[in-house]
C-alpha cells in the first residue's frame, strides 16, 4: 500500500447516493478567517431576509446579502432580490473558490447568523434561476455550526461540522435529491457569515 497515494479528503463524497458534497475543511488560517469575517461584518449591506410563507410576509433576525456580476434578479420564497455589484473582497473570496474547485461562479446569496439561535430550516437550493445541477460553493466565517443533509426519499441524514474559514461544495443532483438545513442551538451566542457562490442563467 503507497501511504502517498490516499485521496485527498475534499475529494470523498460524503453523500452516499443521490448528489456530490465535497468538504474542503479551512482553506484559510485563523488570521486571514478572521480578516475576512471583520471586513464582511462592516462592508456587506446587510438586509434583514423576507420571505411570503403560506400567504404571511416574514421577515427574518437573519440577514442577506446580494451580489453578482450584473444585477441578476433572484427569486425565492417570493421574494426578488436585485444584484449589488462584487465588492473587492467578495472578488479575492470567488477566486479563492474557483481556484479550490474549478467551477467558475456569477453571483453570491451571503447568510449573516447573529447567533446559534438564528438557522436556515431543511429546504434545497433548486430555484428556476440556478443553474441545473450546477456547483454551490459555501464559505464559512465565524461561529462553528453543525450542518445537516436529509435524503428526501429515504430520509437519510448526513451531518458535519462547519469550521471557520472553511469550503463546502454542493453538486449534480444534490439539490434534487438532498435537502440542508443549519439547525438553531442556544449554545451559540457568536455570528457567523455564510457565503454560498453560485451560478444564474438567463
Amino acid at each position: 500500500m503507497d501511504l502517498f497515494d490516499t485521496e485527498p479528503a475534499h475529494s470523498i463524497n460524503l453523500l452516499p447516493g443521490g448528489g456530490t458534497v465535497h468538504y474542503y475543511g479551512k482553506i484559510f488560517n485563523s488570521a486571514e478567517a478572521d480578516h475576512f469575517f471583520d471586513q464582511l461584518l462592516s462592508e456587506i449591506v446587510w438586509k434583514n431576509d423576507e420571505a411570503f410563507i403560506l400567504g404571511k410576509h416574514i421577515i427574518t433576525k437573519r440577514k442577506v446579502a446580494w451580489y453578482a456580476d450584473i444585477p441578476f434578479e433572484y427569486t425565492y420564497s417570493n421574494i426578488t432580490k436585485k444584484a449589488l455589484p462584487w465588492t473587492k473582497e467578495l472578488i479575492r473570496l470567488k477566486s479563492v473558490v474557483e481556484e479550490k474547485t474549478g467551477e467558475t461562479f456569477n453571483s453570491c446569496l451571503l447568510n449573516l447568523y447573529h447567533s446559534g439561535e438564528e438557522g436556515m430550516a431543511w429546504h434545497s437550493d433548486g430555484e428556476k434561476d440556478l443553474k441545473k445541477n450546477g456547483a454551490i460553493g459555501s464559505l464559512s466565517f465565524g461561529a462553528v455550526r453543525k450542518f445537516a443533509f436529509k435524503h428526501k426519499q429515504t430520509k437519510e441524514t448526513v451531518p458535519i461540522i462547519l469550521e471557520h474559514g472553511s469550503l463546502l461544495v454542493m453538486k449534480d443532483e444534490t439539490q434534487r435529491n438532498w435537502l440542508h438545513r443549519l439547525p438553531p442551538t442556544k449554545k451559540i451566542t457568536n455570528a457567523r457569515i455564510n457565503l454560498t457562490f453560485r451560478t444564474i442563467v438567463n
